[in-house]
């Protein structure tokens, strides 16, 4: 049974590998129109979407300080299915808080400034490094809008996460925060940097950069090995991080889609065929 599990565990380990390359295939495959068209405007109001940002943030800032007079104090969602069971007995780490640790370097350092850089690259690679700015803007705006909605699912589904699952149910109150307990769903890590991804990837795509291939495929590949992680570090069950994965893709790709759109008529058809080719992207990471 040991090398049973630890042979799923390396043969599942590697998947974002594989995943990288067939997300680079298709992304290079992407329509002519999206990589080559020069760069466009987008629809964007600082003032708006400053405070956007800054408000979701504060927000999420001060949810975090009185969470543990939000949540609840016990599980509503305590019932595991047998597909999360069999998924953690799969990809569980055996340091636990390694992958912990290694999710919060990918998720919260890594990704943001690989998306984040690429997309400044790629802006300054087409001649339009003034736009550089307004991106970061505007992919910061989906990460702060993914986690202000992740926060308040967390809250009203309770579900309890993995690890604590598997305790006895007097050892459940000794965590170390006892308040985390029942946030396993859906997975914030992953929301938030499917969000950043996605919406760096649109951003770029509707840009018309010639770089927005790399934007996605670089970010993706981040996103998904943050999922992964998640799952290993025994924080979250895979149906927390599929949704996770889900809503911050939906958040990334269509508030730049609403509320960004490109300035001039004209050049809306390159840029929007691009987005339409990229979004099946986002379900092959998975």
């Amino acid at each position: 049974m040991t090398t049973h599990s630890g042979e799923a565990r390396r043969t599942v380990g590697g998947w974002p590998v594989a995943c990288g390359a067939v997300l680079s295939g298709c992304l290079v495959a992407a329509p002519a129109a999206a990589q080559t068209a020069p760069p466009h405007p987008l629809r964007w109001d600082p003032a708006v979407d400053v405070t956007v940002v800054a408000v979701g943030a504060t927000a999420g800032i001060l949810s975090e300080v009185v969470k543990p007079q939000l949540v609840p104090a016990s599980c509503r969602w305590c019932d595991v299915d047998a597909l999360d069971e069999r998924v953690r007995d799969a990809l569980r780490w055996q340091d636990p808080a390694a992958a912990d640790a290694a999710s919060s370097v990918v998720g919260f350092v890594v990704t943001p400034l690989a998306v984040g850089g690429l997309d400044a690259l790629a802006a300054a690679h087409g001649g339009a490094a003034r736009y550089a700015g307004e991106d970061l803007l505007l992919i910061a705006e989906a990460g702060v809008l993914a986690a202000d909605v992740t926060q308040v699912a967390k809250m009203l589904v309770a579900r309890e996460r993995p690890f604590v699952h598997a305790l006895s149910p007097e050892r459940k109150t000794f965590t170390a925060q006892p308040s985390d307990n029942n946030l396993s769903f859906f997975s914030g890590h992953t929301s938030l940097v499917f969000a950043l991804a996605t919406a760096a990837g649109t951003v770029a795509t509707m840009r018309g950069y010639r770089w927005a291939p790399a934007v996605w495929s670089v970010g993706l590949v981040a996103a998904s090995t943050t999922g992964y992680l998640r799952i290993a570090a025994d924080r979250h069950w895979f149906t927390d991080v599929l949704v996770g994965a889900a809503v911050g893709a939906a958040v990334g790709v269509f508030v730049p889609l609403l509320f960004h759109s490109v300035v001039d008529g004209s050049a809306t058809s390159p840029p929007a065929t691009g987005v339409r080719a990229a979004l099946p992207v986002v379900a092959i990471a998975w």
